[in-house]
């Protein structure tokens, strides 16, 4: 069309028809090359449609192939539970093959699911192989917490139920789930405590409850003024008279220490485990009450100062 008014405005003396013509000829041409292009996009999709479909029906068929594992799984977990209970084995060593099971199926699963897809496995196989030193050292408190689990499995320094404190960071708690990497504790308070299992391994802890039997230890202060005779005696009483307190296993009621401002008295006695709290809370009340009763008294800190006269 441009050339048309190029040539009408050199003053050339083209008939109506020819410009007429001419344009319809580049008309033509733009036309037909749009109807080309259509055409290829169209084959293109065309083509294309057996390999979206198909590559949908893979989809679907690794989103079914998934779900379906999933219940597998969940059954195979469940069979190897019961199969655990049925064989009295540990509470813990339930839970430690029940997480690593379930991790280690899924990572199967979605392997196979790869491999589905056309994905080499050898291939896949050889890469992990040669990125396992970097994965190591990548995952190496991972690892190092992995092997913590075993090792706590193998060597019970505590199991499910034990009340533990970690000594390093005086973390204490009843043990409800030991897992691949981690452990769980559950404090009085009921908070949970979560702690990497390396650390459980690499730093000394505490099991308070693996004896059937537990020692209270008390430190009761009563001032320089009061009866020490009589103090001990009424704690000697008050261990006697004291549902928890087994008697057969002897009790103590001595003079710890002569501190700055009062005398203290240990007291000790045996109980069994699961009444250690309310029997320790039992007897301090007790304790307290008795000797207001008796006039024995707990002194606090306190700073006597003389004043010098002039």
């Amino acid at each position: 069309m441009l050339n048309v008014l190029s040539v009408l405005s050199d003053g050339d003396t083209t008939t109506a028809g020819e410009v007429a013509a001419t344009a319809a000829g580049e008309v033509a041409e733009v036309t037909q090359d749009t109807v080309e292009e259509m055409s290829r996009f169209a084959q293109y999709i065309q083509d294309s449609i057996p390999k979206l479909a198909g590559f949908g029906v893979k989809v679907l068929i690794a989103l079914v192939v998934f779900f379906l594992g999933r219940i597998v799984i969940k059954w195979i977990q469940k069979l190897v539970y019961r199969s655990l209970e049925r064989s009295g084995a540990d509470k813990g060593v339930e839970q430690f093959v029940d997480s690593f099971l379930k991790f280690g199926l899924y990572a199967l699963l979605i392997f196979s699911i790869a491999a589905k897809f056309g994905v080499d496995t050898a291939s896949v196989a050889a890469l992990l192989a040669s990125g396992g030193v970097a994965i190591g050292l990548a995952l190496q408190g991972s690892l190092s917490n992995f092997a913590g689990g075993i090792l706590i499995l193998l060597l019970k320094p505590f199991e499910v139920g034990d009340y533990i404190i970690e000594d390093t960071n005086k973390n204490e708690g009843t043990v409800k789930e030991i897992q691949i990497f981690y452990t769980k504790l559950s404090t009085l308070d009921n908070k949970t405590i979560v702690i990497p299992n390396g650390m459980l391994t690499n730093s000394s802890l505490t099991n308070a409850t693996e004896k059937e039997e537990r020692q209270i230890d008390l430190k009761i202060s009563i001032s320089y003024q009061a009866d020490l005779r009589k103090a001990k005696a009424l704690l000697m009483d008050i261990l006697k008279k004291d549902e928890s307190v087994k008697q057969e296993d002897g009790m103590n009621v001595f003079v710890s220490d002569l501190a700055d401002s009062a005398v203290i008295l240990g007291v000790r006695a045996w109980v069994k485990n699961d009444e250690y709290w309310p029997a320790r809370w039992r007897l301090l009340e007790t304790i307290k009450l008795t000797f207001d009763d008796q006039g024995i008294e707990i002194p606090y800190p306190q700073v006597t100062v003389h004043m010098k006269e002039e």
